[in-house]
Order: structure tokens, then sequence, then C-alpha cells
């Protein structure tokens, strides 16, 4: 597990560290594919649509190659009260690289998982050398390798008991901040 801080910088995290969401999967590749050409973000969910074309799947997509370009973000940790994530990512810091090798992790999700994920796709990036990364904003592949794995299993676990989970209001439609923020 790796985590990008708002320093820009690639941390090991202690495993006593929690998170209030992940997602996760046991990577297997269904399929690979060798990219020889500049593609960008919107080439690739092309790619990827084109190869599953079921879009009530999810898939996990990992991309590694060379990037002519990448930009990234990562959004500063919050204490409490937390701030609505719109607020957060308007001072968020970005990182711009040029000419890096690295690895393209996340997945594509389905439009029915609205409001417990964010359809569609969501990246992140970590350097070959471990030392930048972050959540993808945008990029260009000059080369590399496209693997997808067609994952037909969503499991998901909530906090147990009383704690705060319980008294949040998960009544309102937040599905436009959580689009603005992603993009």
């Amino acid at each position: 597990m790796y985590q990008v801080k708002a320093d820009g910088k690639v941390y090991t995290p202690a495993m006593h560290l929690t998170t209030p969401f992940a997602s996760v999967v046991k990577f297997n590749q269904d399929i690979t594919m060798t990219v020889h050409r500049g593609i960008d973000f919107r080439s690739l969910e092309k790619i990827v649509d084109d190869a599953v074309p079921n879009m009530n799947i999810f898939c996990a997509v990992k991309v590694k190659g060379h990037f002519s370009k990448i930009k990234t973000r990562s959004v500063p940790a919050q204490k409490k009260p937390y701030p609505p994530l719109t607020e957060v990512t308007k001072n968020q810091p970005v990182f711009s690289f040029e000419d890096i090798s690295g690895t393209l992790v996340g997945f594509r999700s389905p439009v029915y998982v609205k409001g417990i994920n964010v359809p569609g796709y969501h990246l992140h990036f970590i350097s070959e050398d471990f030392t930048s990364g972050g959540h993808v904003l945008e990029f260009t592949l000059e080369e590399g390798t496209i693997e997808i794995d067609i994952c037909n299993r969503f499991l998901m676990i909530l906090p147990e008991g009383e704690g705060s989970f319980g008294r949040i209001d998960l009544g309102r439609d937040r599905s436009d901040d959580l689009e603005q923020v992603e993009r």
C-alpha cells in the first residue's frame, strides 16, 4: 500500500492507519493490450470500454508504461468538522510530471454505484521509482501495457456499532459534487 500526501511524496503507511473508504481487488488480468502510441485519459476509457462493453460490470485497470506527461493531485488531510470535498479540492496541490515511467491503477465503476462510489473511471498513479504519484487528473501515455480485470463481485463492508457513521445524514445527493472533484 502506498499513500501520496499533500506534499506530493509517496509514503508507506503504518499498518495501524485506517481509511474511511477503499476500493480493493486481488488483480487477475483477463485482458492485456500493448500500446505504442500516445493515448490520453479519454482514449484509455474508450479502449477499456471497447474491450469490456458491459457497462454494468466493474473493471480494475492497470496501465504500466512511459508517460510524456501526467497531472495528479492529493487532497490534504482534514480534521473535524470535515469540510465538503468540493471546498477541500479548491486548494488541492496539483503535481505535473513529464517524461516519467510508472503505473496507473484504478477502477471503472458502473453507474448504479452512484452515491456509494464514483461511477466511471477513478485512477491513481505511482512512479516507477515510488517517489511521486497521486489521483490522476490527466495524462499522455506514450507506450505501455494495459491490463483489465473484469470484476463480477462487489462486497461492501460498513462500520459496526453506533459510531459517527450512524449519525451522518446520507440522504443528500452529492453526485454533482463528486463529479466536479473527480475531474
